[in-house]
């Protein structure tokens, strides 16, 4: 928690200091309040006291009261402030760091659990900031103070609220550390519950077509119940405070006026006057301690999940990046790609995924890589745009290794197209044009353009508001094979040197799919174009085709070379094409 809380900013700091200035005068004008009570019960027992001698000091008590308010409602001002500029800091933070992060980092976090810290987690930390400037500030300063003006009167009265005290915190210990290890289950019950929603969601159409309803509600009840038995149990515990506070404050106030009574019974007439007029201070003071430490259980009570929420959002902000940015923007070449002795295996993996890989694509060429599912021709690619760095061995970009390439800039050379289509909620063009090429926005006119090679016009153009259609969250609105375009044509708008198509064309038909090559060989003469494909026909129009086996390259040349050199391309291209297909083709 004190990690998060060296993020505060120099306003907010200054904000809290006004705030400790104006919760100590509140503090200051309620603690008056019971020295004009004093005076009135004094005022009251003596003889010759007018009303108005009784009003003055009762007109003082009300503007210390309505005083008090105003101050009471400039810290909620700075209080809810500061929570609120803190949690857009925390909340921003958590999303920056995430972006940040290599494929080996997001790993190592759900897709729920991220979701969880960067809004339950961040909320619980604002909450606990915004009642603590408001309770932890005040109740110190409360209860000292308190105890300071009733120190002396009584070591009788003292005695009784100093072990009313002892047995509130020894109750409070109690039920904190018996509450404290559920804190902990409840953050990760939450992120449970958001990754089954989440699933459910998403594969919606799959739960319908599989009939899985109430399998699925299944799951959710039992994730919903665990949680809700986690937050019944902490509530229940923390909800036995308030009867135990109620139960210490009006056995203190008894304890305090029986004592007095007594006192006030074994006392001399001239002291009995002022005996009583100090048991009805002490009694108010003693209130104000108890007071105290009754508004910090509420911070006992928050503390717990704050502080496990706060060691959650740490983790994801002090996980740094395997992946470390470079100085260059620029090559010795342009177009140009080449794998040295590259060799890769995933983070704590025993065996190499790919091993030994060596070729070089040019300027104007067209590379394709092609072998059987898990064969690693995926992660060839991956290695380029750096979703992972390479375990040894180079990748080369413009004849510079690409670890030593600002982000920004390797970004800029390549238009990348992931196996799965993504797609973003919001229109059609805003999706094409997504991002920046050299920090400019993708003009309408490279927009159009794309959407035309990515054969994507046809579809597009009968669509209400055409370029202006709004997408669905994930796409929903549109088929496979219509997002898969949309997603060829964003590549296509940046006009990248480098091309890098994984596996992109899967959802195509074979006559969209040959349009579609058509264009693109025309659009893309000068850049450099990578092919990772299933189908055989979709690359064997490449100037070379490289064939992956177990992660090392097999055989590499043309398709005609390869259907005779290379045993494994022959077999693929039969069981997809038949031998008199091929002899045509």
């Amino acid at each position: 928690m004190f990690k998060l809380v060296k993020k505060l900013t120099l306003k907010q700091i200054i904000f809290i200091i006004f705030s400790i200035g104006f919760v100590a005068t509140q503090v200051w004008l309620e603690l008056k309040i019971p020295d004009y009570m004093n005076e009135i019960t004094k005022l009251i027992q003596t003889k010759g006291t007018t009303t108005k001698d009784v009003l003055t000091p009762g007109l003082y008590m009300i503007l210390c009261a309505f005083a008090s308010l105003i101050t009471s409602i400039i810290v909620g001002y700075f209080a809810a402030y500061i929570a609120a500029s803190f949690a857009y800091r925390l909340r921003k933070d958590v999303f920056n760091s995430a972006q940040k992060f290599g494929m080996e980092e997001i790993k190592n976090f759900s897709t729920s659990s991220l979701i969880t810290r960067t809004t339950n987690d961040v909320t619980q930390v604002g909450t606990l900031i915004s009642m603590g400037l408001q309770v932890i500030i005040r109740a110190p300063i409360m209860g000292i103070w308190a105890m300071t003006k009733i120190a002396g009167k009584s070591y009788e009265w003292t005695l009784a609220t100093g072990v009313a005290l002892v047995v509130l915190t020894i109750m409070i210990l109690i039920l904190i550390l018996i509450a404290f290890p559920k804190f902990k289950k409840i953050q990760w019950l939450t992120d449970n519950l958001n990754r089954i929603t989440r699933e459910n969601l998403t594969g919606i159409r799959v739960v319908r077509a599989y009939n899985a309803e109430k399998y699925q509600m299944d799951r959710f009840d039992d994730a919903n119940n665990e949680l809700t038995s986690a937050h019944l149990f902490t509530s229940r515990i923390m909800a036995i405070m308030s009867p135990v506070m109620t139960l210490i404050m009006s056995g203190l106030s008894l304890s305090i006026y029986f004592i007095g009574a007594y006192l006030i019974n074994k006392a001399d007439m001239l002291d009995k006057i002022n005996l009583f007029s100090d048991m009805v201070v002490f009694s108010a003071y003693a209130m104000q301690v108890v007071m105290s430490f009754t508004m910090l259980t509420m911070i006992f009570i928050l503390y717990p999940r704050a502080s496990v929420a706060a060691r959650r959002i740490n983790e994801v902000l002090e996980t740094k990046s395997s992946i470390v940015e470079g100085t260059k923007e620029m090559g010795t070449e342009v177009g140009t790609i080449e794998f040295k002795n590259v060799s890769f295996k995933y983070p704590d993996a025993e065996d190499y995924v790919l091993k030994d890989i060596d070729f070089k694509a040019k300027k104007g060429e067209t590379i394709a890589f092609i072998g059987r599912t898990g064969s690693g021709k995926s992660t060839v690619v991956n290695l380029i745009p750096r979703l992972y760095d390479v375990t040894s061995g180079e990748v080369l970009v413009d004849g510079i290794n690409v670890k030593e390439y600002k982000e920004e800039s390797l970004n800029d050379k390549i238009g990348y197209i992931s196996q799965k289509a993504v797609t973003f909620k919001g229109t059609i063009k805003e999706n094409v044009g997504f991002g920046k090429k050299n920090n400019k926005k993708i003009s309408e006119k490279n927009i159009k353009k794309a959407i035309e090679v990515a054969q994507a016009e046809e579809f597009v153009s009968k669509l209400p508001g055409t370029y202006s259609y709004s997408l669905a969250e994930s796409g929903t609105n549109v088929s496979g094979g219509q997002k898969q375009r949309l997603s060829i044509a964003r590549a296509i708008a940046r006009d990248p040197e480098i091309y890098i198509f994984d596996d992109s064309f899967s959802a195509l038909d074979y006559k969209t799919d040959f349009a579609l090559r058509k264009e693109l060989n025309k659009y893309t003469k000068d850049a450099t174009v990578v092919i990772v494909a299933s189908r055989i026909g979709t690359i064997k129009d490449a100037d070379q085709i490289f064939v992956i086996e177990d992660g090392e390259i097999v055989g590499s040349g043309t398709h005609d070379k390869l259907l005779k050199n290379c045993s494994v391309y022959k077999e693929i291209a039969l069981s997809q094409l038949g031998e008199e297909e091929l002899k045509n083709a």
